[in-house]
């Protein structure tokens, strides 16, 4: 069809400069890279390449943002499933194609594509969720196999090979944009192009090593960034977003941030973060060249001298998952509710995120592992996942149980007026077969009604919330520590 008043630029590939990644928790990114477009005035049609394969097209924003240009996109084009074998076939359905039969004798025979391989949609399935999905999947369930004809006879696989005449220009080899583009004016334009994709991910890992004794220890946590979206980034500008972003109605606005800080004064990183509407913001001091199916990681955090105390826990109710739905109304007479008792006591690191213990800044969520040094060597002894924590905060980290701690929860008395009120007796025993003395906060649940007294008690307490306190109990080497304390309900 003649079109006369459309002038013909699709040919001018465009001109990428240095581009600059935003990569979120979540597993998607926000890429944003300087194009030139070259163009006339009037109708123009532009393609883009140089995209990643898992581009969200309703996501693309392309502008001038000096604002001196006035450009009209008229239509947005997306092509995002390259060209392959199963597509090809589909081109040739109702046509004769050559095939390359199997084995050692091969020749070649034409047959007939009565109905080509059916291919999933993945860009769709993505754009439109579970639903379409489960459509998407009963088709290519129910039409998957080929349907050819060969010798005037029907058969649902493909004879051998198939051999295609060569590809036309029209082919789309790589995922494409294309647009078109109405110019008040000609000349070349410096336009930014953005776009939200999937395929890129970013964690945060904390590598914590401290001496076989005491509690000052090194912190060093590292960004792994993961790049599996199909595109190569040469010298990127990379920012990590660190927050629970929600993915479906993200606001998109550019907040307004705070100051930027310096992960770390003594470190070599150069990382900054700086606060950015409800998030964390952090940026890496250089470009870096992120390639697809690459993972790279970056140190983002360097500090020394940080007190990560040790503390232990003895939380003895153990709760069989048969009463793992049972409320206040099913617990109240239960007799044998709370009788199982759990001998582990928790190790835990407690570390203070401010400057006065050597940090005092946002971290991210990620997994912390734990080091000793025994004198030789390092050795690995626990980890765990932090969340989000931010500057001010305390970490509480469980990192295993105490092979040399013990304890005991044995419940001594229980008496119960069904319709008012209960009694309940504990004795807790503590053994400490270290060499040393310790401190282990034993923390009780007083789980049969929300109005309770404690009655009796060996030893003081502090009430955490409305169902739990927390004993204090000192154990000297070798000692065995009993407390005991009676709980009185009333409902």
């Amino acid at each position: 069809m003649h079109l006369p008043l459309i002038l013909l630029a699709a040919a001018t590939p465009l001109l990428a400069e240095q581009p600059s990644l935003t990569i979120y928790n979540g597993g998607f990114a926000t890429v944003r890279e300087s194009v030139r477009l070259n163009l006339r005035a009037g109708i123009n049609r532009i393609s883009h390449t140089d995209i990643t394969r898992h581009l969200e097209p309703d996501s693309v924003m392309l502008r001038d943002p000096s604002g001196s240009s006035a450009l009209s996109i008229l239509e947005q084009n997306y092509e995002g499933a390259p060209l392959t074998q199963e597509r090809l076939l589909e081109q040739y359905e109702g046509k004769t194609l050559t095939f390359e039969t199997p084995g050692n004798d091969k020749k070649e025979v034409k047959a007939k594509i009565i109905r080509a391989p059916y291919s999933l949609h993945s860009t769709a399935m993505r754009t439109y969720g579970s639903n379409y999905y489960a459509t998407q999947m009963a088709q290519y369930q129910g039409g998957s196999q080929p349907i050819v004809e060969l010798d005037g006879r029907i058969q649902f696989s493909l004879p051998g090979k198939p051999l295609f005449p060569p590809l036309d220009a029209a082919a789309t080899l790589k995922p494409t944009l294309s647009w078109v583009i109405d110019a008040k004016d000609g000349g070349t334009v410096a336009a930014e192009l953005a776009y939200v994709t999937g395929g890129l991910m970013w964690k945060a890992d904390y590598n914590i090593a401290g001496p076989e004794k005491g509690d000052k220890v090194e912190i060093v946590g590292w960004v792994t960034m993961d790049n599996n979206c199909g595109k190569d980034f040469n010298l990127a500008r990379i920012n990590l977003m660190a927050g629970d972003v929600n993915k479906v109605v993200a606001d998109g606005g550019f907040g307004v941030g705070g100051a930027m800080s310096r992960l770390s004064a003594a470190g070599p990183s150069g990382v900054t973060q700086k606060s950015f509407d409800e998030f964390h913001l952090y940026s890496l001091p250089r470009p870096v060249s992120l390639s697809d199916r690459e993972t790279k990681q970056v140190e983002f955090l360097r500090a020394s001298g940080v007190r990560a105390k040790a503390i232990y826990v003895y939380d003895g109710l153990y709760v069989d998952q048969n009463y793992a739905s049972w409320g206040y109304e099913n617990i109240r007479n239960s007799r044998e509710y709370g009788t199982r008792s759990n001998p582990k006591v928790w190790v835990m690191r407690e570390i203070r995120n401010d400057r006065a213990n050597g940090l005092g800044v946002p971290l991210p969520k990620g997994r912390v592992r734990f080091y000793r040094d025994d004198g030789k060597h390092l050795e690995f002894v626990g980890e765990n996942v932090i969340d989000h924590t931010p500057d001010g905060e305390t970490l509480r980290i469980y990192t295993g149980n105490s092979f040399d701690l013990i304890g005991e929860r044995r419940r001594t008395q229980f008496n119960t007026d069904s319709q008012r009120s209960a009694d309940e007796s504990f004795e807790i025993n503590i053994r400490n077969k270290k060499k040393e003395a310790v401190d282990v906060r034993v923390v009780e649940h007083l789980y049969r009604a929300q109005n309770w007294v404690i009655s009796q008690k060996s030893d003081a307490f502090e009430k955490k919330d409305s169902n739990t306190i927390e004993f204090r109990v000192p154990v000297a080497p070798g000692e065995e520590k009993v407390l005991t304390y009676s709980v009185h309900y009333t409902w």
